[in-house]
């Protein structure tokens, strides 16, 4: 903690121990107060929106007086209010506003809902399915450009995973991705080819070069707003107080800014400003200096509840794709359409580029973070870092590494070195193992998720989900239940596999109740105010229905939520 924050709080915890009585107490219960030391205590007692003081019952109920609201927790745990470092909630709210999309877990899924919806547009009218992933698929491979034709003979198909996509013949010709495409725009990408050299359908990293006039209702102002606000009280109902929206647009800022005014708005955000890696570099570099110059920009504005902390690009695609950039060839791969034996994925941002980004940002005292699944955009970024942090001190604006999902010792050791943070994703193993293990094997996962062996050399990791489509914290895309990716940090146990992802990577209960909150809020640049339960501090909590501490581990998952509260205000109660 910086000397100044460490003084401040310590000013504001004298000061509300030695003021008027507390207006909320909970005694009799298990507070998990995530400090230095973990420490639990039975009793809690709020004022004025802040902790007052932890402790035993005798001592906190003798701190009561006449108008404070007593509350007998029967030994139930309470915990910081959860964070979640990394989420798309503005998008995610909606994704079923024209109609509900349904799970699709097979080719045959997809084309009856391509099918379905073809059926209900105008000819040329386009279809659109995104983040149906094909590793989650059991075919787990793209529809082909002939099966999409097939099911939709008249319309586009544009089914997008990120970067990468599959689309049929008409969309392939509104994008103009003929045999002799090339990229032009500066970025990169290719499309896969049959036998005769001709697209196949399936495209990587050019999905900007399809442009979708998506038909079907068009919500109004007001709707956005209802949806968004809807989506957050469902965060709410799972835990959450605390959010990171990694790769927000001015629009979704202001969507929030109208939340909050509407005093709506019953979740902290913190902003990671969306930047383009493509485009003459002179004009990233001052787009990157004028976010900087934002009202909501931390330094600028001490907004409790809305903050830029800085910014987010890409550095490379992803592992569920096939297109995540790596260390070593990924090896030729019919799930992922890998011909080539030399491929190693595709990087973004040449280390030429990427340098004066981090530079612009470090300078502007933005935090930089990049999408980085591969061990080889992992290292290209931390390689950034530590060239810049030669004449200029990175560490204080908590350079961060988004995902990091394929690791190495070195790669670990370099983080703590230059105080790197990253921000992973436990889902992506739930979800994903059984594709990874189809493809990598064992050995070469020894290095995802590395979770212990990040803990262990006190780099700061945070938890966070990815959520990018629907709402419902399991049937999401992907999950935002905090427990579920709790369960998983412990045990590294996956959907559809049998067996534990390298136990020796597993957290401990404490660690990974540290990974969904004070970490987090480390790396939110919120630690000053929230992430534990101590004097001074923001009253944000939960009150739940086991001891995460002593249940069995994969019963963690079915965590109720009975209580949230913000700033000692409930803003939950399950029904």
């Amino acid at each position: 903690m910086h000397r100044f924050t460490l003084l401040s709080s310590l000013f504001l915890a004298l000061r509300l121990v030695h003021c008027a009585e507390p207006s909320l107490i909970f005694y009799n219960g298990k507070i998990v107060t995530v400090d230095e030391r973990f420490s639990v205590q039975h009793a809690l007692a709020i004022q004025d929106g802040r902790v007052l003081q932890t402790g035993d019952d005798q001592t906190i109920l003798k701190s009561r007086g006449a108008g404070t609201k007593v509350v007998d927790l029967a030994g139930k745990m309470v915990l910081p209010g959860l964070i979640d470092s990394h989420v798309h909630p503005v998008g995610a709210s909606m994704t079923e506003f024209d109609h509900p999309i349904p799970d699709m877990e097979t080719i045959a899924d997809v084309l009856k809902y391509v099918k379905e919806c073809a059926q209900n547009l105008k000819e040329d009218e386009w279809v659109s399915v995104s983040q149906v992933f094909i590793t989650r698929l059991k075919e787990m491979r793209y529809p082909a450009r002939t099966e999409l034709d097939e099911a939709s003979p008249k319309n586009p198909v544009f089914y997008r995973t990120g970067p990468d996509a599959s689309l049929n013949s008409l969309a392939l010709k509104a994008a103009g991705i003929e045999k002799d495409f090339k990229v032009t725009d500066g970025g990169s990408g290719f499309f896969e080819k049959d036998a005769d050299g001709e697209p196949n359908g399936v495209i990587r990293n050019l999905s900007r070069f399809v442009k979708v006039n998506a038909p079907g209702k068009k919500a109004t102002d007001a709707e956005k707003t209802a949806r968004l606000v809807a989506l957050l009280k469902d965060y709410n109902s799972v835990g959450l107080t605390t959010i990171g929206d990694r790769d927000a647009s001015e629009s979704d800022i202001e969507r929030y800014v109208k939340v909050r005014d509407a005093d709506q708005l019953t979740m902290r955000v913190a902003f990671s400003h969306d930047v383009t890696n493509i485009g003459p570099i002179n004009d990233i570099v001052h787009m990157i200096h004028q976010i900087a110059e934002h009202p909501l920009f931390r330094d600028k504005q001490k907004d409790g509840m809305l903050r830029i902390i800085g910014i987010k690009t890409y550095m490379d695609g992803g592992m569920l794709t096939g297109s995540a950039y790596m260390r070593a060839p990924w090896g030729v791969s019919k799930l992922y359409g890998i011909t080539d034996p030399e491929y190693r994925g595709v990087r973004f941002i040449p280390h030429e580029r990427l340098v004066p980004m981090v530079r612009a940002a470090v300078e502007s005292k933005l935090q930089f973070t990049a999408h980085s699944v591969g061990d080889g955009a992992v290292h290209a970024l931390l390689d950034a870092y530590e060239e810049v942090s030669k004449d200029l001190p990175i560490r204080e604006t908590r350079p961060c590494v988004t995902h990091s999902n394929f690791m190495s010792e070195e790669a670990i050791a370099k983080a703590a070195k230059l105080g790197v943070s990253l921000d992973i994703q436990p889902i992506w193993l739930y979800m994903d193992t059984r594709a990874l293990m189809n493809h990598f094997g064992y050995e070469r996962l020894r290095w995802f998720q590395p979770l212990k062996s990040i803990f262990a050399a006190g780099v700061i990791a945070g938890g966070g989900s990815d959520h990018m489509m629907k709402v419902g914290s399991f049937r999401a895309i992907n999950p935002y239940n905090p427990f579920l990716g709790m369960q998983t940090a412990i045990t590294r146990t996956a959907k559809w596999y049998d067996g534990v992802l390298h136990p020796e990577e597993a957290l401990t209960r404490e660690q990974a109740i540290r990974f969904y909150t004070r970490n987090n809020a480390y790396i939110l640049f919120c630690d000053d105010q929230v992430g534990s339960l101590e004097a001074g501090k923001r009253a944000d909590l939960i009150v739940i229905d086991q001891d995460l501490l002593t249940c069995p581990a994969d019963e963690i998952s079915k965590t109720q939520v009975l209580e949230t509260y913000l700033e000692g205000k409930q803003i939950y109660l399950k029904p």
